[in-house]
C-alpha cells in the first residue's frame, strides 16, 4: 500500500515551467479544501499557472557546486548546501542577500561575503 503525500501551501512541487521552459520546483500557491493542489507558483518568473499532476522530478545531471558564503551567485545557479540540500538561487534581495528554493522551503542565505574569507584583500584592510 503506498502512502499518498500531502502538501501545504508553500510546499515546493516539480512542475514544468512553460513561461520559463524548464522544469523546476513551483511553489504551491492554492488547494481545495480536500488538499487537492490547483494552483503553482514559479519562483524564477513568478508565473502562478494550475498544477498538472503527475509531473516527477527528473534526475538531474548537473550537480550544483557546494554553498560558499564567500563565492557570488546570480539567479537561476544551483548549489549544494551540507544542511539543506540542493537548491536553486531564485532571487537576489540585495548586495549579499539571495533566496535560495530547498526541497522543503525558500531560505533566505547570504552571499558574497568578503568576511567569510579571511585572505582577501578587503578583509585584511588592503585597499
Amino acid at each position: 500500500m503506498e502512502e499518498k503525500e500531502t502538501f501545504a501551501i508553500g510546499d515546493r512541487v516539480e512542475q514544468m515551467c512553460m513561461t520559463c521552459g524548464e522544469e523546476r520546483g513551483h511553489i504551491v500557491a492554492s488547494m481545495t479544501k480536500k488538499g487537492k493542489i490547483t494552483r503553482v507558483s514559479c519562483p524564477i518568473c513568478g508565473s502562478r499557472v494550475p498544477y498538472k499532476s503527475g509531473t516527477t522530478r527528473r534526475a538531474s545531471n548537473k550537480v550544483g557546486a557546494p554553498y560558499d558564503r564567500a563565492r557570488t551567485y546570480r539567479r537561476g545557479q544551483t548549489l549544494m548546501h551540507p544542511t539543506f540540500g540542493e537548491g536553486e538561487v531564485t532571487a537576489i534581495i540585495e548586495p549579499g542577500k539571495m533566496d535560495v528554493l530547498f526541497a522543503d522551503r525558500m531560505r533566505r542565505l547570504i552571499h558574497s561575503n568578503v568576511y567569510a574569507n579571511p585572505h582577501s584583500a578587503s578583509a585584511i584592510g588592503v585597499a
